[in-house]
């Protein structure tokens, strides 16, 4: 049996003065301020004579009322008397956020100026609540994202984007309609081999998510050799930001291709550097997590038939939410195991009264909740949406490249590269065809 709390499935700097191993002292010029007709949600830099705005990450401008009064905070989090009243007496100079940006054992760039200045304060005063829901939150997840960081050999600090992109959300989405907690578009959700269909949306699953969304950005950094350029086009894409190396004039360095960039890809390495220093730092500023409530055990079980959550809590006497909380990437309630088998997560209470009375179970009310003749033609839909064959073209493999560039190339699947070509592993030669469909 496994253990484990509940995973809701949830600068170069702008003047000459950064030095990895020394301390930043003089700071930019540049001044920072809100945009009013924006409520907050967008700041203007002003940089070398120009103007720019850059847009706050949805994650950033989250609605905590509603996050606070989710499932997962009223039943895995609860409130802590430790928060610091007085945090508005708590005053932190230039030179002391310098020193413990440096002092963070990151590959990627920490460094600081009024821009990251600007991003640190929103979340040690605006969004120190929010901070406190997501450092109770990370209890549950971080493990899950550590865990597949350490198996793919990346930067631990990427560990922190999903802070920026959902708030450690386990079901947000974005005006962009962008999914989960590390908020795939379908798109690049269906490139990374998330399913996304009338039954099952994967980029909710934060196990499988996890996995797609590291693999984006290892691939990432092996199209521009930068952490930095990386993070950026994870937010707005490679295309846009290699128009923004381009229109540079060919610089590879965030903070000078900046103006370039889309508007919230300007703010997008500025949080991230944020959110690292407030998970590393939140102390410091007053600020103690949402203490996690008594962990909850849960288990899997293997579904091979076609199951309503419906049936479960009507025979099991369960709670409905809780179930859609371990299942998030069942987005109607339905498993169409019949089809192929799916995994189920439970409390283990709820595992040992659903292995118990499995067989009525399946039978309770099954027309009703699972029609077999409606269910099948959805599923049909969903195989052929999901396998993505299109017109064939033919592939010359160039140096350098891999199965998964290519396949980001195509907007395609790694997995459906290696099936239209019965390759048994990722392994390329230069010269050779390959079939896209």
């Amino acid at each position: 049996m496994h253990r484990l709390f509940i995973a809701l499935i949830t600068l170069t700097i702008l003047s000459t003065g950064y030095s990895r191993t020394g301390m930043v002292i003089a700071m930019p010029d540049n001044d920072i301020i809100p945009t009013d007709s924006l409520k907050m949600d967008s700041l203007e830099l002003s940089l070398e004579g120009d103007t720019l705005v850059f847009d706050l990450p949805e994650g950033v401008i989250e609605n905590i009322d509603s996050m606070l009064n989710s499932w997962q905070s009223r039943n895995l989090l609860k409130s802590t008397a430790d928060n610091n009243e007085d945090w508005k007496g708590i005053t932190t100079s230039d030179t002391t956020y310098a020193e413990r940006l440096i002092k963070m054992p990151t590959i990627v760039r920490m460094p600081y100026n009024n821009m990251v200045r600007t991003c640190i304060d929103r979340y040690t005063t605006r969004n120190r609540s929010l901070v406190s829901y997501m450092l109770g939150m990370s209890e549950f997840y971080m493990p899950i994202i550590e865990e597949e960081i350490d198996r793919q050999g990346i930067p631990h600090e990427l560990k922190y984007l999903p802070i920026i992109e959902s708030a450690l959300n386990p079901k947000a989405v974005s005006r962009a309609n962008a999914k989960g907690l590390w908020q795939f578009i379908f798109s690049t959700a269906k490139l990374y081999g998330l399913r996304s269909n009338n039954y099952i949306d994967e980029r909710f699953d934060p196990i499988k998510s996890t996995k797609a969304a590291l693999r984006y950005l290892n691939d990432l950094y092996g199209i521009f050799g930068s952490w930095e350029l990386a993070i950026a086009a994870y937010n707005c894409g490679p295309g846009n930001v290699k128009k923004a190396i381009m229109r540079s004039g060919g610089k590879t360095d965030f903070w000078e291709i900046y103006r370039w960039l889309p508007r919230e890809t300007r703010g997008y390495l500025p949080m991230f550097i944020a959110a690292n220093y407030i998970m590393t730092y939140h102390k410091e500023h007053g600020i103690y997590p949402l203490e996690p409530a008594t962990p909850i055990i849960t288990d899997t079980v293997v579904v091979n038939k076609n199951l309503h959550f419906k049936q479960i809590t009507d025979i099991c006497e369960a709670d409905i939410e809780e179930i859609r909380a371990l299942n998030p990437q069942y987005i109607k309630d339905i498993i169409p195991g019949a089809n192929e088998p799916f995994v189920l997560r439970l409390s283990n209470s709820m595992l040992t009264r659903f292995i118990a009375n499995e067989d009525t179970i399946y039978k309770h009310r099954q027309e009703e909740f699972v029609p077999t003749e409606s269910l099948e033609k959805m599923l049909k839909q969903a195989k052929d949406n999901d396998d993505g064959r299109g017109t064939l073209k033919r592939h010359k493999i160039r140096r350098g490249e891999t199965l998964g560039s290519i396949a980001l190339k195509y907007r395609v699947t790694v997995k459906q590269i290696m099936k239209w070509n019965n390759m048994r592993n990722t392994n390329i030669r230069e010269g050779k065809y390959l079939k896209i469909y």
